[in-house]
């Protein structure tokens, strides 16, 4: 289970190791949101479980004792080495298989490419929350499910409506792929060191047919995007002219004017977009 504020640093100072704030490093403390994490996940005997940014491995212990299949991606040499040693019998049964790298680089570790069902659970680091969202699908393979601890913030910007202030590229792609099921608040106290924010678990479900926007038209949009408060006939003319065609032909054939910003254009419209560029 969680370890206290205490107990935590002592295990940080027996192997050596400083909290990186760059890296998000603040680690849970609270066993009650580590069991709520699975009961959100609504995860059965032996599946298989991605964790993003194990850590200390709080919640990675837990995972193989409620019987998963655990892949893990650590970009942490220390906390690494760490995983390696407290969990050894796990690597040895085949249950646990760590990845000392980059997630947003290794999205979905080491996972089986042959693998289609599996599901996320991760207490993810901040400070890489969209980027690895937005790798993960581009991978194509969309998991069952993610049930995530996010900064409040970030949560709010990834499911935000538009017409809103917080809409953005990323709701777009998301709202292809996945459904919202559950937020629930995890106070700043449940973490060490504490971080200055709050966050929320998050649970995404996956789709019936899921939408996956193609590189293409994820970096047209994002571009457009970086200018939300623009007219989109006035963005799109500052775009490549294969992308530029592409936006006029979709805004003339959805009805949708030229004088319309971003942000008020809904994620189904936007998909009408992205289908333009798979001709």
């Amino acid at each position: 289970m969680p370890l206290s504020p205490s107990e935590t640093r002592k295990l940080l100072r027996s192997i050596e190791h400083n909290p990186i704030k760059k890296l998000g490093q603040n680690f849970l403390i609270d066993g009650n949101i580590v069991k709520k994490s699975i009961q959100m996940a609504g995860l059965e005997p032996a599946e298989l479980v991605l964790e993003i940014g194990p850590g200390l491995g709080t919640l990675t212990k837990e995972l193989l004792e409620s019987r998963q299949h655990v892949y893990a991606v650590e970009i942490d040499p220390r906390l690494f080495g760490h995983l390696q040693s407290k969990l050894q019998k796990w690597i040895e049964l085949k249950k646990f298989f760590p990845l000392h790298g980059d997630a947003v680089k290794f999205p979905l570790g080491s996972i089986p490419q042959n693998c289609t069902d599996f599901k996320i659970v991760a207490n993810l680091p901040y400070a890489i929350s969209s980027p690895w969202i937005e790798a993960v699908l581009a991978t194509g393979k969309i998991p069952k499910s993610m049930t995530l601890m996010l900064q409040k913030e970030a949560s709010d910007r990834m499911y935000a409506e538009h017409n809103s202030k917080n809409y953005n590229a990323l709701c777009i792609f998301l709202h292809g792929a996945f459904s919202l099921k559950q937020i629930h608040p995890v106070p700043r106290q449940c973490f060490y060191p504490t971080p200055r924010v709050d966050s929320v678990l998050v649970q995404m479900n996956r789709i019936k047919n899921p939408f996956l926007f193609s590189n293409q038209a994820r970096t047209t949009i994002r571009r457009i995007f970086t200018q939300r408060r623009k007219q989109i006939g006035s963005l799109a003319k500052r775009l490549a002219p294969t992308d530029q065609n592409k936006v006029l032909n979709w805004l003339e054939k959805s009805e949708l004017s030229t004088t319309l910003r971003p942000e008020q254009i809904d994620p189904l419209a936007w998909r009408e977009l992205a289908k333009l560029y798979r001709n």
